[in-house]
C-alpha cells in the first residue's frame, strides 16, 4: 500500500513537474510569437514582395512564401535577442530602402517626409493670394459718372481721328 501511495505521490509530482516546464516553454515561445506586438511592431515596417502591397505583417496573400519566409525569419532574430532597430538596419543594409513601407527619416529621404507638407503650403498660399487679389478687385469698381467719362474721352479721340483723316483726303 506504501509502494502505490508513493508510486502517486512521484507520478502527480512527475506530472506537475512537466506541466510547469511546458507551461514555462510556451510563455517564452509566445515572448516572440506571430501575435505579440513586438513582432507586430518588427514585421511592419517592411513592404511584402510578393506584389500584394501590405507589409509583411498584414500580407493575406493565399500561398504567399515571401511572407512566410520572412516571418520565420524575424523569429529566428528576434529570439537571437536582435531588437527592432537592429533588424531594420540588417535588412536595409541587405536589400535597400525599397523594403521599408517609409522611407527613414535622414539624408535624401527627408524630402519624401517634408516635400508634401511644403508643396500643399505653398498652393494653399498662391490660392490664398489669388482670391485676395479677386475680392480686392471688385470693391475698385468705377462709378457710372467715372465710365461716362472714360467713355467720352473715347468718342473724343475717334472723331478726332476720323476728321483728320477726312482732311487728309481733301487738303
Amino acid at each position: 500500500m506504501k509502494r502505490k501511495l508513493a508510486f502517486c505521490f512521484l507520478l502527480l509530482l512527475f506530472g506537475l513537474q512537466s506541466f510547469l516546464l511546458q507551461t514555462h516553454a510556451t510563455e517564452t515561445n509566445n515572448e516572440n510569437d506571430y501575435k505579440s506586438p513586438e513582432f507586430k511592431a518588427v514585421a511592419s515596417q517592411f513592404m511584402c514582395t510578393c506584389g500584394c502591397g501590405q507589409d509583411h505583417y498584414a500580407c493575406d496573400m493565399a500561398g504567399c512564401a515571401n511572407t512566410d519566409a520572412f516571418k520565420a525569419d524575424l523569429i529566428s532574430m528576434m529570439k537571437k535577442g536582435m531588437d527592432k532597430d537592429e533588424i531594420r538596419e540588417y535588412y536595409v543594409g541587405m536589400l535597400g530602402e525599397e523594403i521599408l513601407t517609409a522611407p527613414e527619416k535622414k539624408g535624401f529621404s527627408l524630402t519624401a517626409w517634408v516635400l508634401p507638407f511644403a508643396a500643399i503650403g505653398g498652393a494653399g498660399t498662391g490660392i490664398f493670394l489669388l482670391l485676395r487679389r479677386w475680392v480686392s478687385g471688385r470693391g475698385k469698381e468705377s462709378t457710372p459718372e467715372e465710365v461716362l467719362a472714360i467713355e467720352d474721352e473715347v468718342e473724343e479721340e475717334i472723331l478726332s481721328s476720323i476728321i483728320d483723316e477726312e482732311r487728309k483726303k481733301y487738303l
